[in-house]
């Protein structure tokens, strides 16, 4: 039995305990007769204050909050995966199997089936050595996923006795060690992790492959590193869920934790739907064999929108400890910083920029620190790679959660309205948003896709930045002023834009792009550009060239070349040759 002490005070979702009674920091305790989850986030001689995670309505001053002794955990064993949790890893189907579709107060149900049979094969046998992380079994948890069942970190020691291969649950004995401090220790699939600590690793990898996402304007011009880090910031209707959802459905992952922190029900509905039905490209079977989903929607309560980001980063990070890769997409941290501002309100804390707290920007940095390619403790190599939603007021990146989220991440996606507007998608905005990761990146473009690769991309981009200097001109004195070699460089912009950067998630070859196709895209482009400017610098005109259909063509090629035939891309190098040699003739 834990601690016990007596409500005082009560403010929203912060509690007050009179005194200080024997709680612990971070102590999870039950609050009232309902027993409503919280945390003890504050300890003084004077008092002891609680964060509940749960809505506070009804409760009074004098009911009972009880200890439980530890820290605020999750439960971490096969059921994760095609699951749908609250922030504090409540199933919210077996919550509404209990109570209906609303969740009550102080709902308590198991955060793992604890019922179940998984079949399991037990992999260690008696007299075998055991460290931190060891795999002891293997679980098949879902038709995409084998659930590989570890020591916790910590524990360690040599294999007494083990099962034979069956159906067990998630707490029965699977097997007994002796570890090294001579105590006898059941092990079982259950394991439990404080969400606030990072899992430990034995080394942390350089950022040297990217996150493949088959979105050319991600993989070509800012991609992501696998075990990295990124930002996707964009105003009301920019599409940052639907560019979040592509990456999830796409990327070269083998896991993906979805958290949706303070979103609209409506959609993480969406996200229910379309990944229950969604074949996955990679296993092809349903996508959310390998999803977890965490939901805390606008109207939960506010604190769990703390805890929610924190749960996730756990459950990424005990599937990275079993070898694979994994991808988190977080939206979004905004509706997070606010669930701090909110809280840090209730508690009288001085404000810092905008009401936010002081500690805004070390708890942003303590969350994207946990990304990275490392090497497990117990020799496999595994990954976190953290991709966060900002969602600023009116799209001011100039808001204190932008600014801090652009002092951790790597990879910043800048999301346009202009653009959306227009109906290019994905929005991102080539001028305002960076990757640095291309540096760290170029070894493995050169080794796997072609060594030109990057000098490409820096071509591409050079002409992209041109065209938004020549577009200031343009805006102030109009085109026909320009010389033909910069209404060259406007028309390969606008070929760049409309074949290149635009893409289409609904047509079956430009949702998802191989590299090698991108590689070979750029090459075409460049091509023409370089036969046009050929042309031009022998005084032909511009109009001229306009009047083939040679760039339209090429616009197209992102339909008409189908991902696994690109030989076909041949007939447009020789088609650019042939309109060069025509041009030639006629000129002569």
């Amino acid at each position: 039995m834990g601690v016990t002490g007596k409500i005082y005070g009560i403010n929203g979702p912060v509690v007050s305990i009179l005194g200080n009674l024997g709680f612990q920091m971070n102590e999870m305790v039950y609050v009232g007769e309902t027993r409503l989850v919280g945390e003890v986030i504050g300890l003084t001689k004077e008092k002891t204050t609680i964060q509940v995670y749960e809505e506070t309505s009804g409760l009074k001053p004098g009911e009972t909050v009880e200890g439980t002794g530890g820290a605020i955990s999750i439960t971490l064993a096969p059921g994760i995966l095609n699951n749908i949790f609250d922030g504090i890893e409540r199933p919210l189907q077996a919550i509404a199997d209990v109570h209906g579709v609303f969740i009550p107060k102080g709902a308590e149900v198991d955060s793992l089936d604890r019922k179940k049979r998984w079949e399991t094969n037990v992999i260690v046998q008696p007299g075998e050595r055991v460290g931190p992380g060891s795999v002891i079994a293997t679980v098949q948890e879902t038709k995409s996923i084998v659930h590989r069942v570890m020591l916790p970190p910590g524990v360690s020691g040599e294999v007494l006795s083990v099962l034979p291969d069956g159906a067990y649950t998630i707490e029965e004995e699977l097997a007994r060690i002796k570890t090294d401090s001579g105590e006898e220790r059941v092990l079982t699939m259950a394991q439990k992790w404080p969400i606030r600590i990072p899992r430990p690793v034995a080394k942390r990898y350089p950022a040297d492959r990217p996150l493949v996402t088959g979105q050319r304007i991600l993989d070509t011009l800012f991609p992501i590193a696998k075990g990295g880090t990124a930002a996707i910031p964009g105003g009301f209707g920019t599409g940052k869920t639907m560019t979040q959802h592509q990456l999830a459905k796409w990327c070269d992952a083998d896991i993906i934790i979805y958290i949706g922190c303070g979103e609209r029900g409506n959609e993480m509905t969406n996200v229910l739907e379309e990944f229950g039905e969604l074949e996955d490209p990679q296993t092809g079977h349903l996508l959310m064999n390998r999803t977890a989903l965490i939901a805390n929607t606008s109207n939960m309560p506010v604190a769990a929108r703390e805890a929610s980001i924190y749960t996730g980063i756990t459950l990424a990070e005990y599937y990275r400890d079993m070898g694979y890769h994994v991808a988190i997409m977080a939206d979004s941290t905004s509706r997070w910083a606010e669930a701090l501002r909110e809280l840090s309100g209730r508690l009288e804390e001085m404000p810092a920029e905008e009401g936010f707290p002081a500690y805004l920007a070390s708890r942003l940095s303590a969350f994207y620190e946990r990304a990275g390619y490392v090497e497990n403790l117990n020799g496999s190599d595994g990954s976190v790679t953290i991709i966060g939603a900002v969602s600023p007021q009116g799209g001011d990146f100039s808001e204190p959660v932008t600014q801090n989220t652009k002092r951790f991440v790597r990879c910043f996606l800048a999301l346009d309205k202009s653009l959306a507007y227009a109906r290019h998608y994905p929005a991102i905005n080539w001028l305002t948003s960076y990757s640095e990761y291309v540096g760290d990146l170029s070894d493995w473009y050169s080794n796997h896709i072609g060594v030109n690769f990057v000098a490409c991309r820096n071509r591409i981009l050079d002409i992209l930045t041109t065209e938004n200097r020549l577009n200031e001109i343009v805006k102030l004195i109009g085109s026909d002023v320009l010389p033909d070699d910069q209404k060259l460089i406007l028309e390969i912009a606008r070929v760049i834009r409309l074949g290149f950067l635009q893409q289409n998630a609904f047509h079956k070859e430009d949702t998802f792009v191989p590299m090698e196709k991108q590689l070979k895209m750029m090459e075409v482009i460049l091509h023409l550009y370089e036969r046009c400017k050929a042309l031009i610098d022998m005084n032909m005109p511009m109009a001229l060239l306009r009047e083939s259909d040679v760039f339209e063509k090429i616009i197209a090629i992102k339909y008409d070349v189908p991902n696994q035939e690109l030989a076909l891309f041949d007939n447009y190098d020789r088609m650019i040759e042939e309109f060069y040699q025509h041009l030639m003739a006629t000129n002569a």
